[in-house]
């Protein structure tokens, strides 16, 4: 579980949001009000993914020290169900990614959260997607037992690249970010070890004046908090706190390959702690949410 930044004033948050909403005429910019998250239970949302099973539907998770739970939530914030996910001892959820495997679709939990850099292992569960929308409970298809290959490390963004049969995994507080991978369908070995692809170009640093303000914060805006590729595997959106980064995969090309290339980049606008990302079923646009309740449900169009 992450340290956190103060929540802004209920007042200051609705404001905020009614300027965001101001901002969508008469042009349709780079990010849209979709809904508010104002359920108390989603206070601590850290991962996002967008049903591939139903139209309407988000999956969200929230941080460590709360149930192992998945909500359901319409496009425009509304909590439609609460999905216990048995079977798990739940540590630091961070990130959540929905793929297609063989005609089924599934949610990947990534707990990988490590703020101290304690942990020796981790684990990645995959839980299939429930046929309705309905209070329920599930248990993983199958997990990943998973260790890095040089001691701990945080990681909060994780994406799955079902037709490589890979899990990508960034670090958060190294720079440049780190890229891993991990086979999806692992074989019979009980323990993976992430092996290293490379690592991200183009993510911004902190000039010397931020650091000079504020030495912490001016760190902390662009660590990776959250990473999501699109529906049809070409581009992969990488969140920090600050900005939302996208790399282009060409053709045949290695991962490794397509972010050493810098991306495109777009400013973030107000999100409280932006850790919550993913693309629409379109495959054009985006959503993305932070911590805190109340909280935005950001509609991106890149």
């Amino acid at each position: 579980m992450k340290p956190r930044l103060r929540p802004l004033p209920l007042a200051t948050t609705l404001a905020a949001l009614l300027a965001l909403g101001a901002c969508s005429r008469p042009q349709q910019p780079f990010a849209q009000l979709s809904g508010l998250l104002l359920d108390s239970q989603l206070d601590e949302v850290s991962g996002l993914a967008a049903s591939r099973r139903h139209g309407d539907a988000l999956w969200l998770l929230d941080d460590g020290g709360n149930p192992a739970r998945l909500f359901a939530v319409s496009k425009r914030g509304r909590k439609l169900a609460t999905l216990s996910v048995e079977g798990v001892v739940k540590t630091d959820w961070e990130d959540l990614a929905a793929f297609e495997l063989d005609g089924r679709r599934y949610l990947l939990i990534a707990d990988t959260g490590d703020n101290g850099g304690l942990r020796k292992t981790l684990q990645l569960h995959v839980v299939e997607e429930p046929e309705r929308i309905a209070d329920g409970a599930v248990r993983p298809a199958w997990s990943i037992a998973f260790r890095w290959p040089d001691g701990p490390r945080d990681c909060e963004a994780v994406a799955v690249d079902a037709a490589r049969n890979q899990v990508l995994l960034i670090s958060k507080k190294r720079q440049p970010p780190e890229l891993f991978a991990l086979r999806l369908r692992p074989g019979p070995e009980k323990m993976q070890t992430a092996a290293l692809l490379g690592h991200l170009a183009g993510v911004p640093q902190a000039s010397a004046e931020e650091l000079r303000e504020n030495e912490t914060l001016a760190r902390r805006r662009n660590q990776v908090t959250a990473a999501a590729l699109s529906p049809d595997g070409k581009t992969l959106a990488v969140m920090t706190y600050n900005d939302l980064l996208l790399y282009s995969h060409r053709g045949d090309e290695t991962w490794a390959r397509s972010v050493a290339r810098r991306p495109r980049r777009h400013e973030l606008p107000w999100l409280p702690q932006a850790e919550a990302l993913d693309w629409a079923q379109n495959g054009r646009n985006l959503f993305a949410t932070g911590e805190f309740s109340p909280a935005p449900l950001l509609y991106l169009s890149p």
